[in-house]
């Protein structure tokens, strides 16, 4: 399993019941997407990572990789929106003219930019809350008690098991290529990725036929059944959820 997948088994938060951590990481996610103030999403930020890490015990080097993953997409899109080229160089809080055209930042722009990389972060960490403490088979349970469309949930599955599959099947095929001094020089490289793209397309189609193979035998009628162990439900811990949105909500509405 990979990481996330295996954390989210073994966590310290493992025996609470999956609906109170979906409530509590999609109501986060709500205040901190509408979040009309920098301090909301850097509230919430710190309170995912103190639940991740504190609470749940997972390690905070863990943490702080996967938060590394979504961050170069991030710093790629407010760069596109803090920085501005015009042929006009008025208006611009920071700015350097060359060859008649000038690349600076507005203001505005910057604090545009700024906003929406730290609710970008944010939302991502609530995300990563539910992920690293939830396993897929409670989420699936919560999504039928909400009466989600069974296709949903079925695709949900497959695409869950076909990420494990992929990633099975091309470390399989790149320790091959590495047995075989496939990486040894930039040129051989390119040569073995391309071909490990080339061979994983096929191997994972048959993957996938096996996998359909595998279910029909096994009496599937349209609809995956998952067993989950049933949580019990705690009132104190709706008490708690209550408290801490209660004054993410309040900050959204009166500090603008």
């Amino acid at each position: 399993m990979i990481d996330i997948d295996s954390y989210a088994y073994s966590n310290n938060l493992k025996t609470v019941h999956p609906a109170e951590k979906s409530l509590f990481a999609m109501m986060t996610m709500v205040m901190c997407l509408t979040a009309p103030t920098v301090i909301t999403p850097l509230i919430v930020l710190a309170l995912m990572a103190g639940g991740i890490v504190i609470k749940a015990g997972i390690p905070a080097q863990v943490f702080v990789k996967l938060m590394l993953v979504p961050l170069s997409f991030l710093l790629i899109s407010v760069l596109t929106i803090a920085f501005s080229v015009s042929s006009n160089p008025s208006g611009f809080w920071l700015a350097q003219t060359m060859y008649g055209l000038t690349v600076g930042i507005h203001y505005p722009d910057l604090i545009t930019a700024v906003h929406l990389f730290l609710r970008s972060l944010g939302a991502v960490s609530c995300l990563y809350f539910l992920a690293l403490t939830t396993p897929m088979t409670e989420l699936i349970t919560v999504l039928n008690k909400m009466r989600v469309p069974v296709i949903i949930t079925e695709l949900m599955v497959l695409i869950y098991r076909f990420i494990f599959v992929f990633m099975e099947t091309a470390t399989t095929i790149r320790r091959a290529q590495l047995s075989r001094s496939g990486y040894v020089s930039m040129k051989s490289s390119y040569r073995s990725l391309s071909r490990l793209f080339s061979a994983l397309l096929g191997k994972v189609f048959v993957k996938s036929q096996e996998l359909y193979n595998a279910l029909a035998a096994r009496c599937y009628s349209g609809e995956i059944k998952v067993l989950t162990e049933k949580r019990p439900v705690s009132p104190k811990n709706y008490l708690i959820i209550t408290g801490l949105e209660i004054p993410l909500i309040l900050l959204n509405l009166f500090w603008r």
